[in-house]
């Protein structure tokens, strides 16, 4: 029996060769917005992995949009010409299909690198700015408030994120992926510990859902039909009287609604005092319940690490695709060695094609080698 984990997946007309998703993932690594050696590397490396999709990382779509000052930006010419760059170095070299995910930070904007602390940057200092959010409310103690976004704020964030996937669609990007998780600007519309509003944008789950639904509505419509759009949901903020997974299965359902094909389900990082119980697999049961009550193909991502328990999540009916993220950058080869260890093909680059152990015979597609 063909493993479950490399079997075809097929969103809208694109056609994945397999359900490994790579995972957005911050490097920090961008000056200006724009993508850096660094990420012809990195994403260099990623896309000769054999996973049915590569994501980029979180991709800002306003410098004021960006977690820090190094993130990747896709918001003006100069960051489109060097995405293009590494994009078509990968194209050359790698068949995978390419996956954006257009970010806004809102108030966890201005924050320094992971490894510089990641605490907030203030406005008056290198590398700050002033902060935007649905509410002028911080995201911790102490920090500085950000601006509270109003009716023509709302209408230039939508319009930067449109810009955003107008310029992805130009460098032939195969999807879309909104950030709505993790405490970022969509997520915090959603959520009642961030939105205070008193208009049509706050207060009510439906008046919280509104801008989020308004960017997805806009971006759909500007991306080619056949190239999915769907979005990134924190299914709880971990946090009593805050975002739930009540409220994120009637989101969920109204982005099917919006021609959403798939949603990929997270959870936290809107509040400080969010206390999750981490473990393997520790968000699946969010991504279960989901695809159980919307029937939309749901992506599944948290502490999965090890091949068998990626397939026996699939198998289980609990999740339609696996999103790898650290396991990947610890082992960037994961999905060969899931192939080894499940029985299954994996495409892998002619260059790498001598590598094939000799106890996996039949392990890479279409392969041919001769030698004089």
């Amino acid at each position: 029996m063909t493993a479950r984990l490399f079997e075809p997946l097929t969103l809208d007309a694109l056609e994945l060769e397999n359900r490994i998703l790579i995972a957005p993932m911050c490097q920090y690594s961008a000056r200006a917005g724009e993508a850096s050696d660094w990420h012809m590397m990195h994403l260099g490396h990623l896309a000769m992995s054999g996973a049915g999709l590569l994501t980029l990382e979180a991709t800002a779509v306003s410098p004021e949009a960006r977690i820090t000052d190094w993130d990747l930006g896709l918001y003006d010419d100069a960051t489109e010409r060097a995405l293009a760059r590494v994009l078509g170095a990968i194209r050359d070299y790698a068949p995978i299909p390419v996956c954006i995910q257009i970010a806004h930070a809102g108030r966890k904007a201005s924050s320094a690198a992971p490894w510089s602390g990641g605490q907030q940057i203030p406005p008056d200092s290198p590398h700050g700015w002033r902060t935007e959010a649905p509410s002028a409310i911080p995201h911790g103690e102490g920090e500085v408030l950000p601006h509270a976004l109003d009716a023509a704020d709302l209408k230039r964030v939508r319009a930067e994120f449109v810009a955003t996937a107008r310029r992805a669609v130009r460098l032939g990007i195969e999807a879309v992926e909104l950030h709505g998780a993790h405490g970022y600007l969509l997520h915090q519309f959603l959520s009642p510990l961030s939105n205070e509003r008193t208009d049509a944008y706050g207060g009510s789950l439906q008046n919280r859902m509104r801008f989020p639904l308004e960017v997805f509505e806009a971006v759909r419509e500007v991306v080619p039909a056949g190239s999915p759009v769907w979005m990134r949901v924190s299914a709880t903020d971990w946090v009593e009287e805050g975002w739930d997974l009540d409220e994120t299965v009637e989101f969920a359902q109204a982005l099917k609604g919006r021609g959403a094909p798939a949603i990929h389900v997270s959870t936290g990082g809107l509040s400080t005092r969010q206390s999750i119980q981490l473990g393997p697999g520790y968000q699946v049961p969010f991504a279960e319940r989901i695809r159980a009550e919307t029937g939309l193909t749901t992506i599944a991502v948290g502490l999965i690490t090890e091949p068998r328990q990626a397939e026996a999540i699939l198998q289980e009916g609990r999740a339609d695709a696996i999103s790898l993220a650290r396991a990947m950058l610890y082992d960037p080869r994961w999905p060969w060695h899931a192939a080894a260890e499940l029985g299954a093909r994996v495409r892998a680059p002619k260059q790498y094609w001598r590598s094939q152990p000799r106890a996996f015979k039949d392990l890479f597609k279409d392969t041919a080698f001769g030698q004089r």
